[in-house]
């Protein structure tokens, strides 16, 4: 992947880290878009100094608030004013959500939290898109991935205006796929097993998500970051490019079970 370069929207932990780093070791530059306080900011800096030095590729942070029109297009601007030319890929990792029931006694839902959840984890990606598209910063090539989770066809407790959010994503994927096939463009979906991440830790009642993953699973445990980064960089390929569309199960096979 020498001469290559990948942007990935969400990339300080969890799967986002995992493909930087990922990618990275394969000679991919990274273009890392993140929301951290300093002591995550500095943390994620060393990560990217340790890449680049062991590779001999380029990192570069930008801690902005990925969620907002005007440090989307100051973001763009300045990259585009930079030696990139365009990026090969984009992976989508935006995780910022709200995490309760619709219906309670206590603290439930409201049209605002759902509105939030959905523009962050979902419509956001359409944000991206027209500014990579207006500053020519994706051709020809290249290949955009999205995440989604099993959330969405099952019930996990807290986690509606999430699983709202990654169906508006799901949907948004696909039509990117068709209307971006005449520019080359390809988008993906890819659908990881359960993973032990921080924002999975975040989703109540996570300790019983992950015992009944593990039960279900037909390899008896969670999907890893890596596991989801080693597709991530298979999708990434050239070779790749006829795959369109499609939604792509990284899980051991837990969801046929």
């Amino acid at each position: 992947m020498k001469g290559r370069h990948a942007l990935i929207i969400g990339g300080s932990s969890g799967i986002g880290l995992a493909a930087a780093k990922k990618l990275a070791s394969h000679g991919c530059s990274i273009t890392i878009i993140h929301r951290d306080r300093k002591q995550g900011v500095i943390e994620l800096d060393a990560i990217s100094a340790d890449l680049s030095k062991n590779f001999n590729v380029s990192i570069s942070n930008h801690n902005i608030d990925a969620t907002n029109s005007e440090k989307i297009e100051e973001c763009l601007q300045s990259l585009k004013s930079s030696d990139i030319s365009s990026f090969d890929m984009v992976l989508h990792a935006v995780s910022r959500g709200n995490l309760k029931p619709f219906v309670s006694d206590g603290a439930k839902l409201t049209t605002q939290d759902l509105a939030l959840t959905i523009e962050a984890m979902g419509t956001n990606l359409k944000l991206w898109i027209d500014g990579l598209l207006a500053n020519k910063l994706i051709t020809k090539g290249s290949k955009i991935l999205t995440l989604t989770s099993e959330g969405n066809d099952k019930f996990w407790e807290g986690y509606g205006a999430v699983a709202l959010a990654k169906s508006t994503l799901e949907t948004l994927s696909k039509y990117l796929a068709i209307e971006l096939a005449p520019r080359g463009i390809t988008v993906n979906i890819i659908q990881a097993g359960v993973t032990d991440t921080p924002s999975l830790r975040l989703i109540p009642g996570s300790d019983k998500l992950i015992e009944v993953s593990k039960q279900r699973n037909p390899y008896k445990r969670l999907t890893t970051p890596e596991d989801v980064a080693n597709t991530i960089f298979l999708l990434s390929q050239p070779e790749a490019s006829w795959i369109n569309g499609a939604t792509i199960h990284v899980d051991g096979g837990e969801h046929l079970i």
